[in-house]
């Protein structure tokens, strides 16, 4: 980050209302979000999405040189909707790249030196993610998605033949509600993958399977090697020479284990895994046949560490990023996204022979003062007797402060998931906020990940309870610290992180308005109405559905709309598929009815999350407009006029 010299003037005005370098284009001109990293020869390889393009994610190659290209030519974008939220959508193999189609969905062939793709699968109804390549065989292996019948879509792996452009399929297992992660043995002669079943997410309970490949290609002798009921396996993963891995949280932590062992290689109370949301998820890879790269988090922020599978020695490795994601490993090299707290997200490659990490391609070209950034502070407070983690990030502008005595408006974030973690690394989103006068409380509520089984478990059977206890009780502790002003206490969310944003106004008094992005007001609909991924999560964090209806009405905002007497403004993208845009409709019809203050913003071609920069800046400059005029405090600069119905103003 570059630094100033020169001393500011210091502008006193009131909070909310200074102005800010950190605008809403900062958020997307020149900046693009980072993933799915890969090794490849002598080549890195990463994700791209592009919200000046409309969210087009495009795979870039940076080559033994340090040449950057982008690999799929404009306009084609790779994104995969298996279980909706996508991952794993490309794959680098024998000088060429297999790629799924935003477009269509199907499988596509890219030699490295062309730019025509060629399509391997049919045209039709189905999705895929996870590609792997079985090069004894000639073939990918990868999850199929297939959503042509008339009830939820069928799960399998598959192979596809590449001999001869024949380009035919042959189920390889199916029967599981789910399955991921297919993992071939270096010598071909094995397969490895998770399964899952409903009502289990991921993270609640998976199988880790084995199979023997048989001469013609199919499974033979399939059996459950590891996992099972309360037990969540992620990522199996062969070593060089041929001995199986998988992380397991068995002892309350995500650790990881080589199978047929039952201690963990480096036994730590700490999380080597995240939940498992997309496909292709990574945190950790074989440098050689003895040495391992992972990455753990403890106390909200990731570290980097190595394992020596030899003599079981482990150390971490000393850098500067707070949030680690996507480890790939190759022949002593490693390749990860990194952040840090005055660090835009990052493509880092990791030499394991020099100890040296280098940053190769950024997620934003801006550079910003350091003196306009505030720091993320771990807090801990409690709710009920247990303890509650969270960020907060006081207002930081070096040009400005308040009026003597003024508190400052506080907006607390939760996250979405709910099964997730915030983190502490560089969030423009977050420093929107900060640089304009607001403090922030990010908070890893109960039921969050991070922090051990237990803890994210604390919200089977009580969502909509101790979360919204939880951030309440957060917003309750900054009043108490004297640093928030307990009359200008707002909350924001998204998608499920929504819904505890109306749950807290309805159920609870602390809040004096609110922001839901794609939020959930009625449980009951989102039980019917939500994709198959998704379809029986709340069995855990609500109750078995249909038997507990009654329990999702008594917890859906939309039914006591009577109870909400405050500002809300809502989010919506037309196309969502996991949290239908007639949830927030019936929700802004309600508050229409009762006279309160309501401003609905709708996007045409948005799905679940906003990828278009249009939307990402309305998103931000609405939002900030909508608490302006409930406040009363002036903007710097105009905002885009949003309607806000019964303000009266």
């Amino acid at each position: 980050m570059s630094h100033s010299s020169e001393r500011p003037k210091i502008t006193v005005a009131p909070y909310g209302s200074w102005d800010s370098i950190i605008t809403s284009d900062l958020l997307t001109a020149g900046n693009v979000r980072l993933s799915e990293p890969r090794l490849a020869g002598n080549c890195a390889y990463w994700l791209e999405s592009r919200p000046a393009e409309k969210g087009r994610s495009v795979i870039v190659q940076q080559d033994a040189d340090g040449n950057k290209r982008d690999i799929l030519p404009a306009p084609l974008s790779t994104r995969s909707k298996a279980h909706e939220y996508g991952g794993a959508s490309y794959l680098v193999a024998d000088k060429s790249v297999y790629f799924v189609l935003a477009a269509d969905q199907r499988i596509y062939h890219l030699p490295m030196n062309s730019s025509v793709p060629e399509p391997i699968t049919a045209e039709g109804p189905c999705h895929y993610a996870d590609l792997t390549f079985d090069a004894k065989r000639e073939r990918l292996i990868c999850v199929q998605e297939d959503c042509s019948g008339s009830g939820e879509p069928v799960a399998r792996i598959v192979a596809i033949s590449l001999k001869d452009k024949n380009y035919s399929v042959e189920t390889l297992v199916e029967g599981a509600d789910f399955y991921s992660n297919p993992a071939l043995a270096p010598d071909g002669s094995q397969l490895a993958f998770l399964r899952w079943h409903h009502p289990n997410m991921p993270w609640d309970a998976t199988e880790l399977c084995k199979a023997e490949v048989t001469p013609s290609g199919s499974l033979s002798n399939i059996e459950q090697v590891a996992g099972g009921s309360n037990e969540s396996l992620f990522q199996p993963q062969w070593s060089p020479d041929g001995k199986l891995y998988y992380v397991s949280d068995r002892s309350n932590w995500w650790n990881i284990y080589e199978l047929g062992k039952n201690k963990p290689l480096w036994e730590k109370a700490a999380e080597f895994a995240t939940p498992q949301w997309v496909f292709g998820m990574s945190t950790y890879g074989f440098l050689n046949a003895h040495e391992i790269l992972c990455t753990f988090t403890q106390d909200g922020r990731w570290h980097l560490g190595k394992i020596n599978l030899e003599d079981g020695s482990h150390k971490t490795i000393e850098q500067p990023f707070c949030d680690i994601e996507g480890i790939r490993c190759s022949n002593g090299q490693a390749l990860f996204i990194g952040s840090g707290p005055g660090q835009f997200p990052a493509v880092v490659r990791y030499d394991s022979a020099r100890e040296e990490i280098q940053t190769i391609s950024l997620s934003s070209s801006k550079e910003l003062p350091e003196t306009f950034l505030s720091h993320a502070q771990a807090m801990e407070f409690s709710v009920d007797n247990r303890q509650v983690h969270a960020f907060y990030y006081p207002p930081c502008n070096p040009n400005y402060v308040a009026p003597e005595g003024e508190k400052p408006p506080t907006i607390v974030f939760s996250h979405g998931g709910p099964t997730g973690a915030t983190s502490a690394g560089l969030n423009l989103k977050i420093q929107y906020w900060t640089s304009r006068g607001f403090a922030i409380l990010d908070v890893n509520y109960s039921g969050s990940t991070g922090y051990g089984r237990a803890y994210r478990d604390r919200l089977k059977d009580t969502w909509g309870i101790t979360d919204v206890e939880d951030v309440c009780a957060g917003a309750e502790f900054l009043v108490a610290q004297g640093l928030a002003d307990p009359q200008r206490l707002l909350i924001k969310g998204g998608s499920a992180g929504g819904y505890t944003v109306l749950a807290a106004l309805t159920f609870h008094n602390t809040f004096s308005a609110g922001a839901s992005h794609y939020g959930i007001g009625d449980l009951t609909t989102l039980a019917r109405d939500t994709h198959k991924f998704e379809s029986r999560y709340l069995d855990k964090l609500v109750g078995p559905w249909p038997e507990a209806e009654s329990i999702y009405r008594d917890r859906s905002p939309i039914n006591h709309i009577e109870q909400l007497n405050c500002p809300v403004i809502f989010f919506q993208g037309m196309e969502d598929k996991v949290v239908p845009p007639n949830q927030a409709e019936a929700m802004v019809a309600a508050l229409k009815q009762r006279g309160l203050p309501v401003a609905y913003i709708t996007f045409s071609e948005e799905g679940h999350g906003f990828r278009a920069a249009s939307s990402i800046q309305m998103a931000l400059e609405g939002e900030l407009e909508f608490y302006s005029r409930i406040f009363h405090f002036p903007l710097a600069k105009p905002g885009p006029g949003i309607r806000i119905d019964n303000l009266g103003d």
